[in-house]
């Protein structure tokens, strides 16, 4: 059952509301089992015996409530439950209540007769979860700023920007970030590090330098080893794993610079995250080294979407299960065998960058590992979960080394927690090598030489590799493109650069316990690249969860905005298969390289229609260098009071963009038979010399012997009649893109497609809602714009035989909406189909020819958008298979 049919039934339970019937028919507006609900309503099921109350478990505890406060009585009933009951709610049938027990949210807290509108908070109990994420902590982001700070301090006093210098500093900060976090976590002594800058240092900051040298020099050294030296200095600890190992030149430091790193010591360096350094790092770069080297900072929630679904919420059902057998059975051993699961695990980020996922994987497993430990009331005295468990490839050598470090603050972390909650702990120093991070190129490395699979537990593989466009790689990606693809994934050159990732990951997965999952951006499961990458991974996996495409989001400075997918791979498996939706989880038959509930059916372009529907066509294509075109009303205005003789030879022009915003151009139009006479006007025979020498100049042999023909567009694919045009390129927040009619000899560019010998009906085909739909599942994408194409949005989208009269009721259609169009003369076609201030008269003329379009298709009306979208993958399979 779908969210709209829910809604639908909600409504219709207020509507006609009976007390006596009340929470029976809540639970059936769900779908949950009507045989259930009959034995609950008799009492079978119903674990209270108190009259006006509700148990079943799992699910609800329902509580009438005439005489006594709400809010405190479901506070008391929320923390006593006894059945796991999933919602406790209360009424006096004005006022409801509801907590749902397993998440954060807020209460539910509304008029009874407000229901419908809080749906949503009720979707667990038709299979839709809600996805919990953590929040960003202020406290990262302030700590992110303070390096920024110091590191711009830093800069004005070191000039120099040479690769062994900028090395050094990054090493140093690196280095600067351990001893902030160690002063305020028993690692060092409470501000011991800041205190002895403060006191045996020059304000001026003329010593800080060679004093920093020395104290690098003294932790790196075990204490039987240091020799006679001061006992501010020896009182620091032994640090070892190679952290101070390396000898730097320390930068020079003036009275504001040395300021800075005592103010950094002002912050309480114990609530700051380790997953937050490699965005510390990020942020203090510059834009060049940071977008050269492909470090990506990923925030906490967007690292929880993808680890709850490849392992974490299995482990943490699982520890449900053992928990519930021990409180009834007494027998721990199904908790004593998830204890030994968590120390066999691999955790393996093939991009790992300066290692966030790997430290929120870490973190999460010791979390549980602590909850385990509560629940069998027996301790060990230190925890089995490993730094060598967690693995890495990381291109860039310092980031290599960030991610290192974060490993080791975020170990601290834990057992500094593990020893709050048993009293004893793992000792932190001196430091252990931190995980198996190899720097290398995940493309070119072996991905088992890094990662050993082995006979015994289970691998997963996650990150966010990089996400380049295949016109933006440089020679070396091109060539890490070759190396993975080249004999099995034809024209692997127009794939994008994560597509590596994916199929390695993929092929990895064969025959062992192993997932993998990667955000991405949305380009790989949209356009033609399913059709070239997903038969080669779906032949051997499948996607077993996904989310669908969400803005980007994080604190980080400068923080990318682009539009993710995230998608989990397995072997083949009769397990559940989820789709995330926004904040909900849907439990689905298959996920497609759509990442939408259909088979596993691959779209693929074409050069002539599926449907009954007309061929269509780019605009023509310039290839001018701009001189046969003038860009505005002024330029033609005066061209035609200069050479009024012209006239014959321009013609209106538009491009997308031109036709959205209702901005004419113009272009010259000369035919073979006119060139003669048209060459002897100077304005037009200047204008064709230009484009001749812009042509022979010109690296493509195509473009060279165009120069011949300079008279004329490039690519010319115009008719001479009315036309349908649709810009190449529309916001993905419209819901209806923008199409319309031009007359006869109207020029359009190839920023358009065109339907030429077209009929008012076709405007409203590829007008309607269905079609939308169509093309933002299958269409390519410009950034997260859709990228309109004939034989990809046009040409395979599946529409059945009409008879005149539906051509008709359709065609009426159409007029209505152009009438609607013509009521705002003063508003642009962009600004009519903006989303947020689309006109109600446009919108309903619009609402009316959906109604139309779709029961060509059937006659009972379509639900959703999902059932929409699945109706047409079956339709397009059917006409395929009837070719």
């Amino acid at each position: 059952m779908d969210i709209f049919q829910i809604e639908n039934n909600i409504q219709k339970l207020i509507d006609s509301f009976s007390k006596e019937t009340f929470i029976y028919n809540l639970l059936l507006a769900y779908d949950l089992p009507k045989a259930s609900i009959t034995r609950l309503q008799k009492g079978n099921l119903n674990l209270s015996k108190v009259k006006g109350e509700i148990s079943w478990k799992k699910r609800v505890f329902f509580k009438e409530i005439f005489d006594d406060d709400l809010h405190v009585t479901i506070s008391s009933l929320a923390n006593n439950i006894q059945h796991e009951e999933r919602f406790v709610i209360v009424t006096d049938y004005e006022t409801f209540l509801a907590i749902d027990t397993k998440t954060q949210d807020p209460p539910l807290d509304i008029k009874l007769k407000e229901l419908p509108k809080h749906y949503d908070f009720f979707l667990p109990w038709a299979g839709m979860e809600k996805a919990q994420y953590q929040n960003e902590n202020p406290a990262d982001v302030k700590a992110a700023e303070k390096m920024a700070k110091l590191f711009d301090e830093i800069k004005k006093d070191n000039p120099d920007n040479s690769p062994e210098f900028i090395h050094g500093l990054n090493v140093f900060l690196c280095r600067l970030l351990f001893c902030s976090f160690a002063e305020d976590t028993n690692i060092f002594k409470k501000n011991q590090f800041t205190n002895a800058i403060a006191s045996h240092t020059q304000a001026d900051g003329s010593d800080l330098n060679t004093y920093l040298e020395k104290f690098f020099e003294v932790l790196n050294t075990p204490e039987k080893e240091r020799g006679s030296l001061p006992a501010y200095l020896n009182d620091f600890p032994y640090v070892n794993g190679g952290l101070f190992r390396e000898k730097i030149r320390v930068p020079i430091f003036t009275r504001r610079s040395r300021q800075a790193i005592i103010d950094n010591g002002e912050l309480d360096w114990s609530i700051i995250n380790p997953d937050i350094f490699g965005s510390m790092m990020q942020a203090v770069m510059t834009p060049e080294h940071r977008g050269g080297l492909g470090i990506h900072y990923t925030s906490v929630p967007n690292i929880m979407r993808v680890i709850e679904p490849l392992f974490l919420n299995d482990l943490r059902e699982a520890f449900e299960k053992s928990k519930e057998e021990a409180k009834n059975k007494g027998n721990q051993k199904k908790l004593n065998e998830l204890l030994h699961r968590l120390e066999t695990i691999k955790i393996f980020d093939p991009a790992c960058g300066s290692g966030n996922f790997l430290i929120i994987a870490y973190k999460e497993l010791r979390k549980l590992e602590m909850e385990i430990y509560k629940e069998r009331r027996q301790t060990m005295p230190y925890s089995l979960i490993s730094l060598r468990q967690f693995y890495g490839i990381e291109l860039d050598d310092f980031a290599h080394e960030i991610a290192q470090l974060s490993l080791w603050l975020a170990e601290h972390q834990m057992n500094v927690e593990f020893f709050k909650q048993f009293g004893c702990t793992n000792p932190t120093l001196p430091l252990k090598e931190a995980g198996n991070i190899v720097q290398g190129n995940a493309c070119r490395v072996d991905w088992e030489t890094v990662c050993p699979k082995g006979k015994n537990g289970e691998i997963y593989i996650l990150g966010n590799p990089p996400y380049l466009g295949a016109r933006l790689l440089d020679h070396d990606q091109k060539k890490d493109m070759e190396l993975v693809f080249k004999n099995t994934v034809p024209r692997y050159n127009d794939l994008d650069y994560i597509s590596c990732w994916f199929y390695k990951a993929s092929r990895y997965l064969q025959n062992i316990n192993a997932k993998s999952a990667f955000v991405s951006t949305n380009s790989i499961c949209q356009g033609s690249q399913v059709s070239m990458l997903w038969p080669y991974i779906i032949s051997s996996s499948e996607i077993f969860f996904a989310h669908q495409p969400f803005k980007w989001t994080n604190n980080a400075k400068n923080k990318a905005v682009v539009t993710c997918v995230i998608v989990g791979l397995r072997n083949f498996s009769t397990q559940e298969k989820l789709i995330y939706s926004g904040s909900f989880a849907h439990s689905v038959t298959n996920i497609s390289p759509y990442l939408v509930d259909s088979k596993n059916t691959i779209v693929i372009g074409r050069k002539r229609p599926l449907s009954i529907l007309p061929e269509m066509s780019f605009g023509s294509m310039p290839n001018d260098g701009g001189n046969l075109i003038l860009q505005s009303e002024e330029e033609y205005n005066s061209a035609i009071a200069n050479y009024p003789e012209i006239r014959p030879y321009l013609r209106v022009m538009y491009g997308g963009q031109d036709f959205l915003n209702d901005e004419k151009r113009y272009c010259l139009w000369i035919s073979d038979e006119d060139l003669e006479i048209a060459s002897k006007i100077e304005f037009i025979s200047k204008r064709i010399k230009l484009v001749k020498e812009y042509r022979e100049t010109s690296k493509r042999e195509a473009t060279r012997k165009l120069a011949k023909v300079a008279h004329r567009f490039g690519e010319i694919r115009h008719y001479e009649t009315e036309l349908i045009v649709i810009p190449a390129t529309s916001s993905e927040n419209r819901t209806y893109i923008p199409i319309g009619f031009l007359p006869k000899g109207t020029i359009v560019n190839n920023s358009t497609q065109a339907i030429y010998f077209s009929k008012p009906y076709h405007l409203g085909i590829v007008s309607s809602k269905i079609h939308m739909i169509w093309v933002n599942a299958i269409s390519g994408r410009l950034e997260s714009r859709i990228r309109y194409s004939a034989e990809l949005s046009y040409n395979t989208f599946p529409f059945p035989s009409i008879s005149d009269t539906q051509k008709e009721e359709i065609t009426k259609c159409v007029m209505r909406i152009l009438d609607e169009r013509e009521k705002h003369p003063g508003k642009t076609l962009k600004q009519l189909y903006d989303p947020e201030k689309m006109p109600e008269g446009l919108r309903e003329a619009h609402r009316l020819n959906d109604l139309v379009v779709e029961r060509c298709y059937r006659s009972k009306p379509f639900e959703n958008d999902e059932e929409r979208l699945e109706y047409l993958f079956k339709l397009y399979e059917k006409m395929i298979s009837e070719e």
